[in-house]
């Protein structure tokens, strides 16, 4: 399957994609040193928001799929150097919109669950 949004986005802040099936997307976010806010090399959670982000927008797939709403946790730290990985899954899909539950690890350790509400715009979101 091919990815048919976000296909300007910068894998390297946001995650690559591992995995990409109807209603199902899998990315790998590698945290690097641009990544870390303080010494003890703690990785900003916008950078893990970013990459859960990226993985339901993959998995609904579509180029004009927009983000409407988001329920997340933190449920742990990421420090630098820890690759995540996030798993996606629509779970409720409706005319153009769809709910997509993302779930981010590190290894068995969850950091990282969120719910994210999208829509299916007609055309792209700034014409």
């Amino acid at each position: 399957m091919t990815l048919n949004t976000h296909l300007k986005i910068d894998q390297t802040l946001n995650g690559k994609v591992l995995e990409l099936k109807v209603g199902y997307a899998k990315v790998a976010l590698q945290t690097s040193p641009i990544m870390i806010a303080d010494e003890q090399g703690l990785v900003h959670g916008g950078f893990i928001f970013g990459a859960a982000d990226f993985t339901a927008m993959a998995a609904v797939n579509d180029p004009f799929v927009v983000l409407a709403k988001s329920e997340t946790k933190f449920l742990a730290p990421v420090k630098e150097g820890e690759s995540v990985t996030f798993k996606g899954t629509i779970t409720n899909q409706e005319a153009k919109r769809a709910t997509v539950e993302v779930i981010g690890s590190v290894g068995e350790r969850k950091v990282f669950t969120g719910t994210f509400y999208t829509a299916v715009l007609e055309k792209h979101v700034l014409s």
